[in-house]
């Protein structure tokens, strides 16, 4: 039970904390965004509201209200709320935690939630260590992860959870969070304004990150209340807000890189529109996911491969020069390194944008791979058959191409049972489609 002391201890520390811990939601109404997974309807929402949350793992990016959610539910449950730090906590910590559970269930059929920040950076045996208790609801569990937990999570913990997940808020979310600090008692009272203008770039350079959009106008706050009067206008009246400025906002931040964790979700979701990008002939497309990758310090060699297997992938013999493009690139990137590989990156993407698109040599090999691996050992023609053992004078006649006109003879290299145009089917477009046509004539 809290005594007034530690009420009031509690109350100086929050007027000291940073201004994202200050304007905390403390109850669903209050939150912002996630219709999907806390709006009205939702199975999260409605089991915060009754009080009867089952395990459940919050997923989702840094700033998306995965910790706001957690304290949300522990102001409104009638069971004991417990955290553990995943990164400091011990199995023998979890061991203590879940005996406590154990016995306050027994004596005062009273649950506990424990809440989990960061569940991804437990190990497998501080995992295993939660599953029984998980499993027969000794706690109720509440993980909150920024990587996916279908990949970072125990399976069998995982199958004993909900998992919802969080997107990354919108402008206009960010923006109502922003207006409510700068109004808010709980954050300036009104002591700063802000025009649309400057809330928009704070929102612009949160980049979906509620927290950081909070720090950007604290710090800017800081910078608008302690900088220079370099135009000599008189300072504000007492009790008029002080402006903060577009200015102020670019001061405090600097360089604001965008989310890329290169072990995580987004490093794997940016590769695959880069990818997809120049298979669908956008240029401008796969130039700027290029640009998202080089800014994060993606490994240019990383880059410069997925380029390569590109132009033989998606463009192959439509173009035959994309995979000589591609791999002086890559060479490129191992022998000049950033800053300047950064262009031969780009004209290489940008080239594999602009080619002809054919996925004819993928395609070609995977079918006769398959032929392979289902049709068992086709034999070799014996006209083909190497001539250097005895009785191969019984193979019959190989016909030279060279001997004759045009470099070509008309006889048969693949084995019986399968016939020209089984795996080979060009696309249509490029230096391939006129080789085809021209084989035609033969």
């Amino acid at each position: 039970m809290d005594t007034l002391f530690s009420q009031e201890e509690s109350e100086r520390a929050l007027r000291n904390a940073p201004l994202a811990v200050r304007m905390r939601p403390t109850s669903l109404d209050e939150y912002v965004g996630q219709e999907q997974a806390v709006g009205e309807g939702s199975w999260l929402r409605s089991a915060i509201e009754h009080d009867v949350l089952s395990s459940v793992i919050l997923y989702g990016p840094a700033g998306t209200g995965k910790t706001t959610l957690a304290h949300i539910i522990a102001a409104h449950t009638r069971s004991e709320f417990v955290e553990v730090s995943a990164v400091t906590g011990t199995v023998k910590d979890l061991r203590a935690v879940i005996e406590d559970a154990r016995r306050r269930l027994m004596a005062y059929d009273r649950r506990t939630i424990l809440f989990i920040d960061e569940i991804h950076r437990f190990n497998r045996s501080q995992q295993d260590a939660l599953l029984h208790a998980v499993e027969n609801r000794t706690v109720i569990m509440v993980g909150a992860t920024t990587e996916n937990p279908y990949f970072e999570v125990n399976a069998a913990l995982l199958s004993r959870a909900r998992v919802v997940e969080l997107q990354p808020l919108t402008d206009a979310d960010i923006a109502v969070l922003v207006r409510r600090a700068l109004t808010s008692p709980k954050g300036f009272d009104g002591r700063f304004s802000a025009t649309d203008e400057v809330v928009g770039a704070i929102c612009t350079l949160a980049a979906g990150d509620a927290r950081s959009a909070l720090t950007s106008l604290e710090l800017a706050s800081e910078i608008a209340l302690t900088r220079p009067d370099t135009e000599g206008a008189p300072a504000p009246r007492e009790g008029e807000p002080i402006a903060i400025t577009l200015e102020d906002v670019k001061t405090a931040n600097p360089r604001r890189g965008l989310p890329y964790d290169k072990d995580g979700d987004m490093h794997y979701d940016i590769i695959s529109a880069f990818i997809k990008s120049m298979r669908g002939s956008d240029p401008d497309a796969a130039v700027y996911w290029l640009a998202r990758m080089i800014d994060a310090g993606e490994d240019p060699r990383f880059i410069a491969r997925r380029i390569l297997i590109a132009a033989s992938e998606d463009i192959g013999n439509a173009d035959p020069q994309a995979i000589q493009v591609a791999a002086a690139a890559f060479k490129a990137a191992e022998v000049i390194g950033y800053p300047e590989c950064r262009i031969n990156l780009a004209q290489a993407a940008i080239y594999n944008a602009l080619a002809p698109k054919s996925n004819a040599c993928e395609a070609a090999i995977d079918a006769a791979l398959a032929d392979v691996r289902s049709s068992g050992m086709r034999a070799v023609p014996k006209h083909l058959r190497d001539r250097h053992r005895p009785g191969s004078e019984t193979y019959g006649d190989y016909l030279y191409p060279h001997d004759y006109p045009e470099g070509w003879v008309d006889q048969r290299y693949l084995p019986e049972g399968l016939e020209r145009g089984a795996f080979w089917k060009p696309a249509g477009r490029g230096w391939e489609e006129w080789r085809f046509e021209q084989g035609q004539q033969h």
